[in-house]
């Protein structure tokens, strides 16, 4: 992967939210950390692999993307549908050129699109701390780390407690602990990604990807 760039590509979206939203000045460390955790949360919940409780423990890989011009219904007329159903009747069926009538454009990889969202979040943090300034960023890319399942996203959320609670006690200084922990933060990533079976260029596709998607977002009020 290459890093440089999408630590800049993650520098530059963060740099238009907080100029769009206003946000100069204030402590965003806080909000990363915990918006980590959610997403962190959130990839785990497509992962399944812990719920030991249900007999569905594949992880979603595979889902649907509901067309957006139709929404799903493969008719452009579709709004005329409730109107049917109150008595008028007779709305005329117009087929989605977008989805050809289909009512979905292709499939996504959620369990993919989460994990990449922890990373956009981690780049954040890594941008905020200075740390992608003043360090090697190669030393990110260390993989010596090995865990699977359940294992591989206990110690990721681990080493993001350590460093909040660093963060806490350090305050506004950033002291080598914290830039010890930021590393090992990374390397359980990188180590979560192994276990769920992503390459490095899936990885960084998906993330250009969705980093293209979040800009569109800002540009349309989000």
């Amino acid at each position: 992967m290459n890093l440089e760039k999408m630590f800049q590509m993650q520098a530059e979206l963060d740099n238009r939210i907080i100029i769009e939203k206003g946000l100069e000045g204030q402590d965003l460390l806080p909000g990363l950390i915990l918006a980590l955790q959610v997403e962190l949360a959130e990839c785990a919940n497509e992962w399944r692999g812990f719920k030991f409780w249900s007999n569905d423990q594949r992880p979603c890989t595979e889902k649907e993307i509901e067309c957006s011009l139709c929404k799903g219904t493969g008719d452009m007329n579709y709004e005329r549908v409730a109107e049917d159903a109150e008595g008028s009747g007779g709305h005329e069926y117009i087929k989605c050129e977008e989805c050809n009538g289909e009512g979905t454009t292709g499939t996504k990889n959620p369990l993919l699109e989460e994990y990449v969202d922890c990373l956009h979040f981690i780049l954040s943090i890594g941008n905020l701390t200075k740390y992608s300034k003043n360090n090697d960023i190669n030393d990110l890319k260390r993989n010596t780390l090995e865990a699977s399942g359940v294992k591989a996203f206990l110690e990721l959320f681990k080493e993001i407690t350590f460093f909040n609670e660093e963060r806490k006690v350090s305050k506004n200084t950033i002291g080598l602990t914290r830039i010890m922990i930021y590393e090992r933060i990374f390397w359980r990533f990188n180590e979560l990604g192994i276990a769920l079976g992503f390459t490095p260029e899936q990885i960084e596709a998906a993330y250009m990807d969705k980093n293209a998607v979040n800009h569109k977002r800002q540009q349309e009020g989000y």
